[in-house]
């Protein structure tokens, strides 16, 4: 039965699913989903939390912006690092946060960090990856700091130190090499800055500065550009050269002929 006044709904829609899919099963080639690349880590230390991500969005090959910010506000109390298609990992994050914000409003308690997650991995498992959003939500509530990993299909993780995005085997290498129970403060972000600087310098995708979110009880710490291991030096040599160095080997003058115009009246 069709329904004619039913108003449009809201969200994303992948109504044309089915139909890509028989075209690309008769020989039509369909657009390939753009490749990108970032480096976000997370860390639990002795009193709290440690989030960690590159600065570097890509449009394919092109670096589309060299000091992007990918560590998302999500509570007072949590933040969200977002690797994968940079409008997924911004909205997402901005719709779970106004949902957290109501339930603050209506239970006047601060939410938990799984509660969150549990936003997050329910959405996301909705749409069958089809949202490109990886996560590292990280968090400090009543029971202590909490670092989860949610998938773009929905499957999340619980561990003491997570990695995601196209450097996170780089960044991965530093944590298992270097990561210690209850570290301190200052060793938790020291450790955080050099694995995202293991995935800036070994991942095409990622790049630019490091960016340290640091979530203790009842505070949250957001160190914007915390390392610029890429900053560009002052040129050594002077690239400006005098009339004349380079010779001129042939001339060609050609006259311009001018062009008439033709003008014509028309009648109304």
């Amino acid at each position: 039965m069709e329904r004619q006044n039913e108003s449009p709904r809201g969200g994303f829609s992948f109504e044309n699913a089915k139909r890509n899919a028989v075209l690309e099963s008769k020989g039509l080639p369909l657009p390939k989903a753009t490749k990108t690349g970032t480096t976000i880590v997370g860390v639990i230390f002795k009193d709290g939390v440690v989030l960690g991500a590159d600065t570097r969005a890509t449009e394919g090959p092109i670096v589309a912006d060299k000091n992007c910010e990918k560590i998302h506000y999500l509570a007072p109390n949590m933040w969200c690092c977002g690797a994968g298609t940079a409008a997924d990992t911004e909205f997402t994050t901005a719709l779970i946060s106004s949902q957290l914000e109501l339930h603050r409003l209506s239970t006047g308690r601060e939410a938990r960090v799984v509660t969150a997650m549990t936003m997050l991995k329910q959405m996301l498992f909705k749409y069958q990856g089809h949202i490109g959003a990886a996560l590292v939500l990280g968090g400090f509530d009543i029971n202590g700091p909490q670092l989860f990993t949610i998938y773009p299909h929905g499957s999340t993780d619980k561990l003491p130190y997570v990695t995601m995005g196209s450097g996170s085997l780089a960044a991965m290498s530093v944590f298992e090499s270097r990561w210690k129970k209850d570290m301190e403060r200052q060793d938790a972000i020291e450790l955080v800055k050099d694995a995202i600087e293991a995935g800036i310098f070994n991942d095409l995708g990622s790049g630019s500065n490091v960016d340290v979110c640091v979530i203790e009880k009842g505070t949250c710490e957001m160190l914007r550009n915390y390392a610029r291991p890429n900053e560009r030096g002052v040129k050594e040599l002077n690239y400006t050269f005098s009339p004349g160095t380079t010779a001129v080997l042939k001339t060609d003058i050609y006259s311009l002929v001018d062009v008439k115009e033709d003008v014509m009246e028309i009648s109304a």
